[in-house]
């Protein structure tokens, strides 16, 4: 028979170990004659190496064109050069057993790739034709056009999707961050030339950074890079100003009808900062204490000890202009009213009260402990770097982060919350059955309907 220890006798958990020292990779700075920035990481652990090529343009600088169209022209940028089919692409890949993708986000794009340290230059060609000679072939357009309608289609019956894009809406407004994914008519109305104006525009040195971590010597690197993308010429895209979002003031509630719904999804957020501000550290210690952790305040209140949900999180979301920090929740449909009344709660209650000290311990060792963590494989160093290099960060961001993190005090946290966890003008999005659910969420502010499509309703 099995027994079980008395309280008494069973074992304390074993104290938390010192933290180990992290061992910095050296790193090499460079900018090719063109204009093209690089930064190189050796990390010799695994006869590897990993990269990524990006473009400081992404969506938000062609939103006005079409939602979405740096993202498709990315894609298709896979797909052909002018002297590989896509077929080729994926033997040559194969072949020399590397892998390669491309994306485009708001700010950003970018051609992702990794291999064999043995077999980086011709992967690095291939790179380089993709950035200079994708040929962008007609058959491939329409097949990804036909693979990008379904996916809008499967968006516009996805409750998250649905409150992260008209959250994005309020908060942005007329700037281009309020553009999240295209209509099936946007999509439908793409025109090949149109993304091959975008791929001349973005892609170029001027406008390039490129970034790679692995088994390598960055002397050698530097001129394998040097000899092939040094012939690549282009130009800065122009700059330009884009519209001011709006000043909210006050809660309101936007509402999103999804017929038949069986729960509710809330967003709720707010204007934030970007990671350049000075209270970035503060306002991340906040987050993680509030909803950004898995035994945060929010996690263990409407999970844990209501269970009206089964996760609940918070974030501060940095884009390169701005910023805005959310909370979003699945919950049942019946708890519509008492899931908002507690996340407000423990909004108040993070600005209201000094963390305590235990809470704010713990707090500081989750953020650390999950840096070091991504600091382990070359990946998430290079996110790492990107991170830095993308936001113009101080050279030195990476090693002092942790002790930045640890000198943080519960009068930080409290001012950070004061500062950016605005309650009072919190914007509430609902996405659900509006017949269950609109007498619960105008308990917090006046209601705007609208449809899936984005259409508003009487």
């Amino acid at each position: 028979m099995v027994t079980t220890p008395a309280p008494e006798t069973r074992m304390a958990a074993p104290a938390l170990a010192p933290e180990r020292p992290v061992r910095w990779p050296k790193r090499t700075r460079a900018r090719l004659a063109n204009g093209m920035e690089i930064v190189l990481a050796e990390s010799h652990s695994v006869p590897k190496f990993t990269g990524q090529l990006f473009f400081r343009s992404g969506n938000a600088a062609v939103a006005e064109r079409a939602p979405g169209l740096a993202e498709m022209t990315a894609t298709l940028v896979r797909t052909g050069t002018a002297k590989r089919t896509s077929r080729q692409i994926e033997e040559d890949l194969r072949r020399i057993g590397a892998d390669l993708s491309t994306g485009a986000g708001a700010d950003t794009t970018a051609i992702s790739f990794d291999g064999l340290s043995e077999l980086s230059e011709p992967l690095l060609m291939l790179v380089s034709e993709l950035a200079r000679e994708a040929s962008f072939p007609e058959g491939e357009f329409e097949r990804e056009r036909r693979q990008k309608l379904e996916e809008v289609r499967i968006e516009r019956t996805t409750p998250g999707f649905l409150a992260g894009e008209r959250l994005r809406k309020v908060l942005f407004g007329a700037h281009p961050y309020a553009q999240v994914s295209p209509s099936e008519a946007q999509v439908a109305a793409y025109r090949l030339e149109d993304l091959v104006a975008v791929y001349k525009e973005f892609y170029s040195p001027a406008n390039a950074l490129l970034l790679v971590v692995g088994d390598f010597q960055p002397e050698a690197m530097l001129r394998q890079i040097e000899k092939i993308f040094g012939g690549w010429t282009g130009p800065k895209p122009a700059a330009r100003t884009p519209a001011a979002p709006p000043r909210l003031r006050g809660r309101r509630v936007h509402f999103v009808h999804l017929p038949g719904a069986v729960q509710a999804q809330i967003v709720t957020g707010c204007p934030a900062i970007t990671r350049k501000h000075p209270d970035w550290l503060r306002l991340s210690l906040a987050n993680s204490i509030y909803g950004g952790a898995f035994n945060s305040r929010l996690v263990m209140n409407i999970r844990e000890a209501k269970g009206y949900t089964y996760s609940p999180r918070s974030g501060v979301n940095a884009l390169r202009e701005h910023g805005y920090f959310s909370v979003s929740a699945a919950v049942r449909s019946d708890v519509l009213a008492a899931s908002l009344g507690e996340i407000f709660y423990e909004l108040d209650r993070m600005r209201a009260l000094p963390v305590p000290e235990d809470e704010l311990a713990d707090a500081r060792n989750y953020l650390s402990g999950v840096f070091s963590l991504g600091l382990g494989t070359q990946s998430g160093f290079l996110g790492q770097l990107a991170t830095v290099a993308l936001n113009e960060l101080p050279d030195d961001y990476l090693e002092t982060y942790r002790d930045g993190i640890r000198a943080l005090t519960a009068q930080d946290v409290l001012a950070a919350a004061r500062r950016h966890f605005d309650a009072a003008n919190m914007q509430i999005v609902v996405v659900g059955d509006r017949a269950q659910l609109e007498s619960q969420a105008a308990l917090y502010g006046e209601v705007d309907v609208y449809d899936a499509q984005g259409q508003r309703m009487e």
